[in-house]
């Protein structure tokens, strides 16, 4: 098995984006959703991301996810080695709607309000969910290096950044910036600066929705098709090339493919044993 770093904690290097489990679309049946959770633990992944805003957005179903997790977590025997990254600043003011808030005042109190809803006196991984327009980014990174240096979390992220946002929030945390989480996939490419400086800082860089366009890779003529073309030799599924084309980008990537489901899960843990040749790679680029 496969592990790589954020910060000083080793973790399995793909991890599960615990998403989908929680907004809109969720399964009705929330048995899945533990099984899903299960499933990934059972395959070896020791990462889970969710965030205080993955719910259907009303007040009675405010952090839906993160106490999905724990309740999963809690019948679980590897529940201990489980890192669990949470985030904070995104908002849903409800019907649906996304918003934004990051205020050093609300993510304290968004702090707070995911460290009782996961059961522990620490959050392993916070990371702040997206920039505020209406707050100074240093204010809000200032929140996150205060609930460092009080003990309410033990490592701070970054999320949906560029570069001068990872370079202003390393800054403000004294070095401590472990993890910057942006969307990338073979579909979406435009966070590759990201990634490359990441990799120069030796931040752990985790993509969200990675196996974006991947449903197209068997379509006729679809840029696409090298996936499954690779995936169709090799006997394994796209989505698993999609992984291992990731990984092969950076020893700092630590993809979390989102799941609902415990096979798909399992199929994208997998993906870890799958080693690419140059040539692959070649074409995958």
């Amino acid at each position: 098995m496969k592990y790589r770093s954020i910060g000083a904690v080793e973790v399995y290097e793909i991890g599960l984006g615990a998403m989908p489990m929680s907004i809109e679309g969720r399964p009705e049946d929330e048995s899945r959703s533990i099984a899903t959770i299960h499933a990934a633990l059972d395959a070896g992944v020791t990462l889970i991301d969710t965030a205080d805003a993955y719910s259907l957005g009303d007040a009675e179903d405010a952090g839906h996810n993160e106490s999905l997790i724990a309740r999963a977590l809690a019948g679980h025997p590897r529940r201990d080695e489980v890192l669990v990254a949470t985030k904070g600043g995104h908002t849903r003011p409800g019907g649906g709607a996304w918003g934004l808030n990051g205020s050093p005042a609300y993510l304290r109190r968004a702090c707070e309000a995911s460290l009782r809803r996961l059961g522990v006196e620490a959050i392993g991984l916070y990371q702040f969910h997206r920039p505020d327009p209406s707050v100074p980014y240093a204010e809000s990174i200032g929140a996150l290096a205060d609930l460092l240096d009080e003990g309410k979390i033990r490592m701070a992220g970054i999320s949906n950044a560029d570069p001068e946002q990872i370079e202003q929030a390393n800054a403000i945390l004294g070095g401590r910036l472990m993890a910057v989480q942006n969307q990338f996939s073979p579909a979406f490419r435009s966070s590759e600066p990201e990634l490359d400086l990441c990799t120069e800082l030796g931040i752990a860089f985790l993509p969200w929705s990675p196996l974006g366009g991947i449903a197209r890779a068997g379509e006729l003529g679809s840029r696409f098709a090298p996936f499954a073309r690779i995936a169709r030799d090799r006997g394994v599924s796209p989505q698993q090339v999609c992984l291992a084309w990731m990984l092969a980008k950076s020893p700092v990537v630590i993809p979390i493919p989102g799941a609902s489901r415990p096979e798909t899960i399992t199929d994208s843990a997998a993906a870890s044993g799958l080693r690419l040749t140059e040539d692959e790679l070649a074409q995958l680029d």
